[in-house]
């Protein structure tokens, strides 16, 4: 009984201690306040919000300077090893002072969930979003648009960074619209990606056959497109190669057909309507042959302090454990390439998703390149299999102002298939390849 009694004393202790250390904390910082702590602060908003989409018209554009987006609508998706892991990556501690800001539901929700995994420090940011001129955004968040602005655009509501002419929302997918057919976003016409690339290395179609294909669904070079896909790299793989041809204003759903459904937002069903053909494209194609490489030229890339080769492929790939796909016998990788990251394997691109599916945050994918020597001043191209993984990657780097990337189309498919192409296999880090 004693030492029941003992340890119970104990327990109420530290529960006493606890508190007061909690009580200490003050219910809300200002950003000075915060930063003479040498504290972090967390946007629990929307990852499009904290991107630089303003939350209405006249809203305040992006978030707090080095700020951490951590949104609520994670947290389902979030185990609690995720989360610790989460927070070591961005170097927190229990020690660490934190400041939330967002809306109170919100702030609430992350603050009971950061307090559950043992942060105590945990309080308001009392200044967030009120000095504009301090905010930090996307370059060109514009690019990845999320779903309550097309229903928005759809309804004729004025919204930010609205289209200036024409545009269209389609969904891009391999193959029949099976999926599509059940449910996709109202208006919503459908490109198969057959269209845009060709066998015998699924490299991008002859520029005639994408002249064409361009007119069938009515795009001029300044038409604004808006593209899905039930795989956000189906609709980046049409994205980029729309980009080439000319297109100017070219955007991706971040999160893809699952950010849409997950808002509850309406869908229809059945075919596409009819599209009126475009009688021209108005401008000669391509209009920017420079975002795609062919080999020769990413030959050249190599070895090199200004360039950078970027294999966006998973680790076993990298390494020559697999060549990731059933139809693509050599394993293997470029010798020279610098690895970007990519996922648990060829369908998989967790390396650079939020737990919603949406983009990384621009700070950790520009940490996570720097590693390999891969920077923004760098001419940069990306490659994996066959195109579809690395135009996801070239969207968001185009997104976060990186200004000279490209995407090395024929890929690893294409450079194997070459036996005087030189190769590597095994482990490595970046120091291999400068």
């Amino acid at each position: 009984m004693k030492r029941v009694s003992q340890l119970t004393a104990l327990a109420l202790f530290c529960g006493l201690a606890s508190s007061s250390m909690a009580a200490d904390m003050p219910h809300s910082l200002t950003l000075a306040q915060l930063q003479a702590q040498q504290g972090a602060v967390i946007d629990t908003r929307i990852s499009a919000f904290y991107n630089g989409w303003p939350q209405t018209l006249s809203a305040p554009s992006g978030h707090e300077p080095a700020a951490l987006n951590l949104s609520a609508s994670w947290l389902g998706a979030m185990r609690d090893d995720q989360l610790s892991g989460w927070a070591k990556q961005h170097h927190l501690t229990p020690a660490t002072a934190i400041a939330l800001y967002g809306s109170e539901a919100d702030s609430q929700a992350v603050k009971a969930r950061l307090e559950k995994a043992g942060f105590t420090h945990v309080s308001r940011l009392s200044d967030a979003l009120q000095a504009p001129d301090r905010l930090q955004r996307l370059p060109h968040f514009e690019q990845l648009v999320y779903p309550q602005w097309i229903h928005q655009l759809q309804h004729g509501k004025q919204v930010n960074a609205a289209p200036s002419g024409d545009w269209k929302v389609i969904e891009a997918g391999w193959g029949a619209p099976k999926f599509y057919l059940l449910n996709h976003i109202p208006g919503a016409g459908y490109i198969d990606t057959n269209e845009v690339e060709s066998e015998p290395l699924w490299n991008k179609v002859a520029d005639n056959a994408l002249k064409a294909m361009l007119a069938k669904h009515g795009i001029r070079h300044d038409t604004t497109v808006i593209l899905y896909g039930r795989d956000v790299y189906a609709a980046a793989r049409v994205a980029q190669i729309m980009l080439y041809a000319g297109v100017k204003d070219v955007r991706i759903l971040d999160g893809g057909w699952k950010s849409w459904s997950d808002a509850s937002l309406p869908v229809e069903r059945g075919t596409p309507a009819k599209v009126t053909p475009a009688a021209d494209f108005g401008a000669p194609i391509p209009g920017q042959p420079q975002l795609m490489v062919d080999m020769e030229q990413a030959r050249g890339m190599l070895h090199r302090q200004d360039a950078s080769l970027v294999s966006i492929r998973s680790w076993p790939e990298f390494i020559g454990d697999t060549s990731g796909y059933s139809y693509i016998k050599p394993k293997g990788e470029i010798a020279g390439a610098r690895w970007g990251h990519a996922g648990s394997d060829a369908t998989h691109m967790e390396d650079f998703h939020n737990p919603d599916g949406t983009m990384r945050s621009a700070d950790d994918i520009a940490a996570m390149w720097k590693t390999w020597n891969i920077l923004p001043e760098q001419h940069v191209a990306f490659y994996c299999g066959t195109g579809w993984r690395a135009s996801e990657t070239f969207m968001y780097a185009r997104a976060m102002g990186w200004k000279n990337v490209a995407v090395y189309d024929g890929g690893w498919y294409e450079w194997s298939s070459h036996p005087q192409n030189p190769i590597t296999r095994g482990a490595r880090g970046p120091e291999r390849s400068r």
